[in-house]
């Protein structure tokens, strides 16, 4: 089922460097870079995360219905797919820009641009200006992705890449966390925790200090000299014959990859915002059933998603990376994926107490949240460094308009009348069978060196 890879195949380490921690002789640097690219990442998130946690008073405000109307169900899951579409655009677009023109300029593009149109989102007053400003935010938090991805499968040695790389999209987990705090605290103002999210804009500033862009990068990668992308090693450019996109398609291997790779990433994209991120109204709806008043439940509903329910996302978001490494990335994501399909159901329909689930609700996003360290993991091996940020924009943040079709349907089903919303997130994790087959067709990379 799976292609033979390009890359040869690392040499054997010696006995004795086999015993060393993975981060053994890391760099300074190249934990500077590791630091950057997280904190980046984690920002990113708590623009993600931020309408997930306020769509509830948000959409009520403007919509003027109550929180639990249809309508505030399906217009949450329609804005979150234009997110999907706005992540997927940007992904692409400042990958190919990261790729032509230098990693630190197109991180500090991509982190200015959902800085400035989170914040903008405090201003709003219909719904499409939300879904709008949404678009936008996610054009900037798909590319920070891709550029960083790369960013840090290149500074890091073949023996810590996937532990690095694991613990950069980890990162995340500070975020999402963030976000829920803001949410907690700031309530029915809203407004106010979009705002929060211009702070992000100050890291540009380290970005433009510390990070080390490579110098005429277009011509070097043209004449196929020597590219410094960190000091860890140089990484000699080929001469292709077609940039980009061109290249992606009239390669059969590349194309084939991107292809899978995009799919593997919806999969995923897709099971986050429809499964994990329902886990604050699976518990508000438990609560309610168990005859909580509504503002206990909500209270209750938005500690078990984001501190309880994030707790389990965060164990799993840096189990991945050493899985990966342990495992190998095919059958790490295998793992996840099977995990995802078995936790979501029970989580769902099994707890009879609010305890229970508490307890649940972490080992489903232990599974469900956890697989996505990985895509920042496989996806930058899969391509050579001249495409590498435009194949990890391509996978990751393309599988979002595929995700989005899916996001589409969630919002229609879960509206259905007489539909138990725990039925149809249980539905909805049987997507995670197909991405168990889909990670088959993909090489195996563990051990292998990246591909220049």
């Amino acid at each position: 089922m799976s292609e033979p890879t390009i890359a040869p195949a690392a040499t054997p380490l010696p006995d004795l460097a086999e015993r060393r921690p993975w981060y053994s002789g890391v760099t300074g640097y190249q934990w500077l870079v590791l630091a950057i690219a997280s904190a980046g990442w984690l920002f990113d998130n708590y623009e993600n995360q931020i309408f997930v946690v306020t769509r509830s008073s948000l959409l009520s405000e403007l919509l003027r219905q109550p929180a639990t109307s249809p309508a505030v169900k399906y217009y949450s899951d329609s804005i979150n797919s234009v997110f999907l579409i706005g992540g997927a655009t940007g992904g692409v677009l400042f990958g190919m820009l990261a790729d032509r023109f230098g990693r630190a300029r197109s991180m500090i593009g991509s982190i200015l641009v959902y800085a400035i149109f989170s914040a903008l989102t405090s201003l709003t007053t219909a719904v499409w200006q939300v879904a709008t400003l949404r678009f936008f935010v996610a054009m900037g938090t798909g590319g920070e992705w891709a550029v960083a991805a790369a960013l840090v499968a290149e500074v890091f040695p073949p023996r810590a890449r996937a532990q690095a790389s694991g613990i950069f999209h980890a990162s995340s987990v500070i975020g999402v966390v963030g976000a829920g705090v803001a949410g907690m605290l700031t309530g029915s103002h809203w407004r106010i925790a979009y705002l929060i999210g211009l702070g992000p804009a100050l890291l540009v500033l380290a970005v433009r200090a510390w990070i080390r862009e490579p110098r005429r990068y277009v011509e070097a990668a043209d004449a196929g000299a020597t590219l410094e992308s960190a000091p860890a090693e140089p990484l000699v450019a080929p001469r292709p014959t077609k940039r980009g996109f061109g290249e992606f398609w009239s390669d059969r291997v590349y194309r084939r990859r991107a292809i899978i790779g995009l799919l593997l990433a919806a999969v995923g994209l897709a099971g986050y915002w429809c499964v994990f991120a329902a886990g604050q109204d699976l518990a508000h709806a438990f609560l309610l059933r168990q005859g909580v008043a509504a503002a206990e439940a909500t209270r209750r509903a938005k500690f078990a998603y984001t501190v309880v329910q994030n707790i389990g996302g965060g164990i799993g978001l840096f189990t991945m990376g050493p899985l990966c490494a342990l495992m190998g990335r095919r059958r790490g994501f295998v793992l996840m994926q099977i995990g995802a399909v078995v936790a979501t159901p029970l989580a769902c329909l099994a707890p009879t107490t609010y305890a229970q689930l508490l307890w649940l609700l972490p080992v489903m996003a232990f599974f469900v949240a956890g697989m996505h360290a990985g895509y920042a993991v496989y996806f930058p091996e899969l391509f050579p460094t001249r495409l590498r940020a435009t194949g990890c924009g391509l996978c990751f943040n393309g599988g979002r308009i595929a995700a989005a079709g899916v996001l589409i349907l969630s919002g229609w089903l879960k509206s259905l009348p007489g539909m138990d919303l725990r039925w149809a997130v249980s539905l909805l994790a049987s997507f995670y069978l197909l991405g168990t087959v889909l990670v088959l067709f993909l090489p195996e990379t563990r051990g292998q060196a990246l591909e220049e």
